[in-house]
């Protein structure tokens, strides 16, 4: 990459985007930011000072607060934080506060940088010199959520995955500020039923052609 590159990817749970974010990020040689774990953090932070999650104040102070150095927490996982995370997203005042820390990491990156979410593309950095929407079928992410869960060695149901997954796609898409939804510029990739390594082939090509013009 002979420019500054800024890669935003979004696109709901499990639908790869994650996976695909972090080999680009080792194949581009620009550092990679997972922004739903600043949420799932700030879930965690709030929960572990025993305040309730939809506590504006007490979200606000967490997100002010959220340590980078923390953010490779196992625990930041697991269902239960994407499921607080999805409500501490709701809150306006939270997304503003973490609004500047995803900027900042996206400006500070000298060679640049990829940023994966739900609104990166639209709202973080709506000017990104690519944008990607990375998207699959209901059942198809659920199933390979489900294998990640008994990978970890959690016996969760394969029909709570999928109703735990409508159930954030609905918060998500739903809520007033910062909706998941594609960018009008942005490449939508269907995962449904290609491998990482068919998904992260697609992807590349278009990044390359997208960064030759």
């Amino acid at each position: 990459m002979s420019r500054k590159w800024i890669i935003a990817i979004d696109g709901p749970a499990a639908s790869g985007k994650g996976t695909l974010a972090r080999r680009l990020s080792e194949h581009i040689g620009v550092p990679y930011l997972d922004t739903g774990l600043l949420y799932r953090a700030v879930a965690r932070d709030v929960l572990a000072r025993g305040e309730n999650l939809e506590d504006v104040a007490a979200s606000v102070v967490a997100a002010k607060a959220i340590d980078a150095g923390t953010l490779g927490d196992l625990a930041l996982r697991g269902p239960l934080a994407g499921d607080a995370a999805s409500i501490i997203a709701k809150i306006p005042e939270v997304r503003a506060a973490l609004l500047d820390y995803q900027r900042d990491f996206a400006r500070a990156a000298e060679r640049g940088a990829i940023l994966d979410g739900r609104d990166i593309g639209t709202v973080v950095c709506p000017d990104a010199h690519i944008k990607i929407f990375v998207t699959a079928s209901d059942e198809a992410r659920a199933r390979r959520r489900h294998l990640e869960h008994q990978g970890r060695g959690e016996p969760i149901p394969y029909e709570r995955v999928l109703e735990d997954l409508r159930r954030r796609d609905a918060r998500d898409s739903n809520r007033s500020i910062a909706p998941l939804e594609v960018a009008a510029d942005a490449l939508l990739i269907d995962t449904t039923e290609l491998d990482p390594d068919q998904a992260f082939g697609v992807v590349l090509d278009l990044i390359e052609k997208r960064m030759q013009k």
